[in-house]
């Protein structure tokens, strides 16, 4: 199968080619010493592709091998025991991030040494770069897309207080412990999780000032949904009900504690139930009812079709998601199933966020990336670097969010095709040598096949190397314009 690019898609693509003739720079990227590994592409239906962009941050050599010998359900079974996954060559790339494995005293003691500053920024930094990494390289795809998408939807920001060291723990003991587990207890280690409590300000939730940030949001956008038909009173409730839930600041510090001397114990209504005094148990209790009331199901049921479907997902599947979800008490596991083997068929093109467009190049191209600062900025440039978004509802998942920042997409598609980003490069002779492509012709097929699913049109590949050759591009200059011009299409922007 060929692919026919639209006139539009053309026309940005020759565009961008004849430009960056104009820009071509020698200078070479710093060499990185990790081995490239080579291994052959299989091709795939439309279909198949498809699902492999939504599963994962986008198809890799190995991931299309193992898809094609499997199949979907298989597939999808297999990615759904992600323990069972061995990820012991990202886990090694891991290695020198030493802040993993700390508790949140010690991540404090790394970030306040006084005789350097930069420390401060290690925690985070550290963070931020094992999020890329196992994106890009961890075995384990599905979980990685889930991981991410629960990281916005109880999204924390790294700006935001104590939250710079605290977020590494909740990252860890939050997100990562139960992404494909139970929605009660993913809600319920939030809701005890020092950096959820300081990003939402309930330490400063007390008997007599209520603050209710954190119940809000609890209710909008953690369970319930801003439809769910909830009142102020319910909301004004709740908080008084997680009074007394806060953070130690001197021993043990940085772990959750409940604080009896300024938990409200008056009577409190939510949800239309009558809460008596019972200290921490009292809001432990209403994340009960709230993890099981039906408008959960169905908000969290719509936001998984919305990640993995289309911007609008299909009624009848998102009605069958919420059904699973309520018959299975949110057995996350139970709703993907739903959603992925029901729904895939009904995908519609979704727009790549910018993490997603950096991930699937590198993945694609086979990249060896260090996702240090310089692949950070790039993201930073689009302006979805990780556990950064200032707010509470997390980074958008809609198209429209998006498409302002083509610029920079274009600039890093252009820097990795000549490997000017310093910690990443590719070797697109060795990636065309697996192919045993020959010629320019066959090597720009290999990579569009590699890159969008299918070669292009061979009356469109073929102008757009008369394009290159009549802008003087020798051939090892033509096939990195290529390559770059085919991850800036409009083409490569969706999945």
């Amino acid at each position: 199968m060929t692919m026919n690019l639209s006139r539009r898609d053309f026309l940005k693509l020759t565009g961008l080619i004849a430009t960056s003739t104009a820009l071509a720079s020698c200078a070479p990227a710093d060499r990185l010493l990790a081995p490239l590994t080579n291994v052959a592409w299989p091709t795939l239906t439309p279909a198949d592709f498809l699902a492999l962009n939504r599963l994962t941050f986008g198809p890799n050599a190995e991931e299309r091998a193992r898809f094609a010998q499997i199949g979907l359900a298989n597939w999808i079974e297999e990615q759904l025991a992600s323990e069972s996954i061995d990820d012991g060559g990202c886990e090694f790339r891991l290695r020198n991030l030493g802040t993993f494995g700390m508790s949140a005293s010690d991540l404090f003691d790394v970030s306040d040494q006084i005789f350097d500053n930069v420390d401060r920024l290690k925690v985070p930094k550290e963070l931020r770069q094992a999020a890329l990494l196992r994106q890009v390289y961890s075995r384990r795809q599905l979980f990685e897309v889930m991981a991410e998408f629960w990281s916005d939807h109880f999204n924390i920001s790294t700006e935001k207080g104590d939250c710079y060291y605290l977020k590494t723990v909740d990252d860890r003991e939050v997100i990562r412990k139960h992404a494909l587990g139970s929605f009660h207890d993913l809600v319920w280690a939030s809701a005890h999780s020092p950096a959820m409590l300081v990003y939402l300000d309930n330490q400063s939730n007390q008997k007599g000032a209520p603050n209710e940030n954190y119940a809000r949001e609890l209710m909008e956008l953690h369970t319930l949904g801003v439809e769910a038909g909830y009142t102020q009173q319910d909301v004004m409730d709740l908080a008084r009900c997680l009074t007394g839930w806060t953070v130690k600041e001197h021993f043990w510090r940085g772990q959750f504690t409940f604080d009896a001397k300024v938990h409200d114990t008056g009577t409190k209504h939510v949800l239309g139930v009558e809460i008596h005094e019972a200290g921490q148990a009292e809001a432990e209790r209403v994340i009960e009812r709230l993890t099981e009331h039906p408008a959960a199901a169905r908000f969290i049921s719509t936001k998984l079709a919305r990640r993995f479907l289309a911007d609008e997902p299909p009624a009848e599947i998102v009605d069958k998601a919420a059904r699973t979800f309520e018959r299975t008490h949110g057995d996350i596991r139970a709703v993907l199933r739903v959603i992925l083997l029901d729904g895939l068929p009904l995908a519609q093109p979704k727009y790549k966020r910018p993490n997603h467009f950096i991930a699937s190049a590198l993945r694609a191209l086979n990249a060896e990336t260090d996702g240090d600062d310089a692949a950070q900025d790039y993201l930073l440039r689009m302006g979805q670097i990780p556990f950064l978004w200032p707010t509470p509802d997390g980074y958008p998942d809609q198209a429209q969010a998006w498409q302002g920042n083509l610029m920079p997409r274009w600039q890093f598609a252009f820097a990795l095709a000549r490997n000017e980003i310093k910690g990443t490069e590719i070797d697109l002779p060795r990636l065309m040598e697996t192919v045993n492509a020959k010629t320019l012709e066959e090597s720009t097929d290999q990579i569009a096949s590699l890159l969008l699913g299918s070669p292009l049109e061979p009356t469109s590949r073929d102008e757009l190397l008369i394009v290159l050759r009549s802008a003087g591009a020798d051939e090892t200059e033509s096939l990195n314009i290529f390559t770059a011009g085919i991850l800036s299409s409009p083409a490569f922007q969706w999945k």
